[in-house]
């Protein structure tokens, strides 16, 4: 069976990422159309958070959800409700996509608002 460049990059990062209760991991998905980020603790198995380009929130301000700008309003509402849920710190699992565009504008973002990766 034949795994792909970016399926490899996610497993070897992935041994090395554990989200913790108190550092949980923000996993990262990029479909081509949207984006969605959740905080995940390994070690119940619970997801602790979750935000999407599907949001209507989000949705509504933009013809197409699968663009910088919304990955970039998504970093700031995502950063918002963790801020609320009182987490600061956590590993960023980019899930083997490279560091560039969309992943890096809303990495960009979430550390201008304050988070900790």
């Amino acid at each position: 069976m034949k795994i792909t460049g970016r399926k490899k990059r996610y497993l070897r990062g992935k041994k090395k990422l554990l989200g913790t209760e108190k550092r949980p991991r923000l996993c990262l998905y990029r479909s081509l159309n949207n984006l969605n980020a959740q905080l995940v603790d390994d070690v119940s198995g619970k997801t602790l958070l979750s935000v999407s380009t599907l949001d209507k929130d989000i949705k509504k301000n933009f013809k197409s959800c699968g663009t910088v700008k919304a990955a970039a309003v998504l970093g700031e509402l995502f950063t918002q409700k963790a801020k609320q849920a009182n987490i600061t710190q956590v590993r960023f699992d980019r899930s083997g996509y490279l560091y560039h565009g969309r992943v890096k504008a809303f990495a960009e973002t979430c550390l201008k608002q304050g988070m900790k990766f």
